[in-house]
């Protein structure tokens, strides 16, 4: 299948001559869901901002659907249509005063008719849970909530791609459980999604791919349970394997599970222990 995106043999070089990225490439799958993983510094951020054109490379180049991104104005403002970015920090992409303006800036400036904006408004905020927060102020919003405006605000463009960094971060816990229902509805609707994160274990259980970032380059990509599956590479990203992975390894070495495939989640590898015979403990004879 041809990627949706692609990136290829990207080098960035930031105005103080630091490197961002190097050799960088990357492919995304259309329609698929994708998790970025990499420590601190790795260029997460950096290659997100590639893929939505707010970076240009100075080495390598970037595909859409496999023609070259085009950097004229023009340009620029179709492939931010097609690919939306959402940053960590929501205060670095609200800048309206009220909640509907700020979801209805990208769609007013591709020049569509009022009722058409109104209608992909209402359809974003309900689809973050915010249909009844319209006409509130931005800045009455908690954190979580200005985050979800943001991401609002992109869905209103109707991209192909979606891009989030960090999108659960600030986020509590039924906050990420909402937020992770509606990236599902968005993947089945066809959206190919990218997202940064550190946390391995929603990475494995939610993506269908994985990519591990070290030192501005991607150096491993593939099916969540290859790479989640390959230790040296985590290691070298600055990650340790799923606890899935390496509690199902210790119940099989055990011979509590079968060996098999291993369960994508810790709750999967616990489904599994429920439905094994139970097996009351023996006493020791003194």
């Amino acid at each position: 299948m041809n990627p949706i995106i692609e990136m290829q043999a990207v080098g960035h070089a930031f105005a103080d001559s630091s490197s961002g990225l190097r050799d960088c490439s990357l492919a995304l799958g259309r329609g698929r869901r994708h998790a970025l993983l990499g420590a601190n510094g790795a260029g997460k951020t950096t290659l997100l901002q590639h893929l939505n054109g707010l970076l240009r490379p100075t080495a390598g180049r970037l595909l859409l659907d496999g023609q070259p991104y085009d950097y004229g104005r023009s340009g620029l403002t179709q492939l931010r249509r097609r690919v939306g970015l959402v940053f960590q920090n929501p205060e670095r992409q609200l800048f309206s005063a009220q909640v509907e303006e700020d979801v209805s800036f990208g769609p007013l400036n591709l020049g569509l008719d009022a009722a058409t904006v109104r209608a992909r408004v209402k359809d974003a905020l309900d689809a973050v849970g915010l249909g009844g927060h319209a006409r509130r102020a931005v800045h009455h919003l908690s954190f979580g909530q200005k985050k979800r405006v943001c991401i609002a605000g992109v869905l209103a463009m109707e991209p192909d791609v979606l891009l989030l960094d960090e999108p659960m971060a600030g986020l509590d816990a039924p906050m990420q459980d909402e937020l992770t229902a509606l990236l599902d509805r968005l993947a089945a609707r066809g959206t190919t999604i990218l997202l940064s994160t550190h946390d391995i274990d929603f990475a494995y259980g939610w993506a269908d791919d994985l990519h591990l970032m070290a030192g501005g380059r991607v150096i491993a990509s593939g099916p969540a349970q290859a790479v989640g599956a390959d230790v040296d590479a985590l290691d070298a990203a600055g990650q340790r394997p799923p606890l899935a992975l390496a509690l199902h390894a210790h119940l099989v070495t055990r011979g509590v599970l079968p060996a098999g495939q291993a369960p994508r989640s810790v709750d999967a590898v616990l489904d599994a222990l429920r439905i094994l015979p139970f097996q009351p403990l023996t006493k020791t004879a003194t």
